[in-house]
Order: structure tokens, then sequence, then C-alpha cells
């Protein structure tokens, strides 16, 4: 099923779907992405991407603050005020979120109003991973997402042309360290120097 982001059902509908446990695939501020609620439908994606390792998906949340219902972490300023966009942060989960000691997330709050209001209604995260099979180049075409996994997902939401080939994904910074570390310079720059 495509829906058109610009629909004005689209977020109701999105909302319903997600509530059932089912495995959606939406338009973010960088590229489409497999989503869900957590936890229920992590091993449902991963058997989509054909993805077998134990690494977590990133979370999606509604607003910067809502970070702090899950971590102690103090984010630094200069990160917090890149919020909401394409910058996803590792932190460690609080210890009553955490089924290990020192467990860590990776956290975004999107640059997408509609997407940030989806989470919103839905009252929690969502996880976030790229179109795909593991290995295999992103998808943009809404087309071919629906040719390859149109019997898996539940829906599919076109964001009309808000996705670009040329998008690059998050920037990706670890504050769960000692030392802040840049994983990946994504759309958001970061310079070395600003986080230390």
């Amino acid at each position: 099923m495509i829906i058109s982001k610009t629909n004005p059902k689209s977020l109701e509908i999105l909302v319903t779907h997600l509530l059932q446990n089912n495995v959606v695939i939406v338009p973010t501020d960088t590229v489409y992405g497999f989503s869900g609620t957590i936890p229920n439908t992590q091993n449902k994606i991963m058997e989509i991407k054909g993805r077998c390792e134990s690494k977590s998906f990133i979370r999606l949340i509604s607003s910067p603050k809502e970070i702090y219902n899950y971590t102690n972490q103090i984010i630094p300023d200069i990160l917090m005020e890149l919020w909401p966009g394409a910058l996803t942060l590792i932190v460690k989960l609080k210890d009553e979120l955490a089924a290990f000691s020192g467990e860590t997330v990776a956290f975004r709050c999107p640059g997408d109003l509609w997407l940030r209001n989806v989470i919103k209604k839905l009252g929690k995260p969502i996880f976030s991973t790229s179109v795909n099979k593991t290995g295999e180049p992103v998808m943009f075409s809404v087309q071919e997402m629906e040719a390859v996994f149109g019997e898996q997902v539940a829906c599919i939401v076109d964001g009309e042309s808000q996705v670009s080939k040329d998008a690059l994904p998050s920037t990706i910074i670890d504050l769960s360290g000692e030392k802040y570390k840049i994983i990946r310079q994504g759309s958001v720059k970061i310079p070395c120097e600003t986080i230390v």
C-alpha cells in the first residue's frame, strides 16, 4: 500500500499501522527508512533486510528534550541546538532501562515535522534503518520499494521528491565514552574541535 505524505489521513494511517506492530517505510530528513515500534518490530525489520547481527537500529524521538527520558548523560548545548536535524547521538541508557550495564543506544530527533508528529501521536520512539537489503545500495524509488518489499511491509509513505539520491545520511556522534567520537560525518557537519 502506497500513500502520499500529503494525504490528510497519512499520519493517522501510519500511526494505526505502528500501533499494530506493523513494519512501514517512511521518508525521513535523510533517506527512506524501515520503521516500526520498539521492541516489537526489530526482528521483523532484520528479517526483511536480511540482517543477522544484533546491532540495534536508530531510535527516532519527537523532540530534543525527549532524549532525557532515556539517558542521564548531559548532551552539550552545541549538539542539542542541531536538533531537530540529521544528527544521531549514541548515549548510555539509564540503568533502569538497560538490559546490561553501560548499554548504549543511538537516538535522532528528525528534522521532518510530519515524522515528529507521527512519533508524538504514537507516544514512543520508533526504529529507523535504511530501505535496502543488507550490503546493497539504499533505495530511493517508491516503486522499486513496493516491488521488492511491498508484501513485507504494511504501508509505504511516498515523500514525493522529499528524499533525494544526493541525500547524505545522518552524522553520528558517540557520546558514551570518556571522549566524544565522531563515528560518521553526514549531512550535519561537526568540526572535531566542537565537541572535544
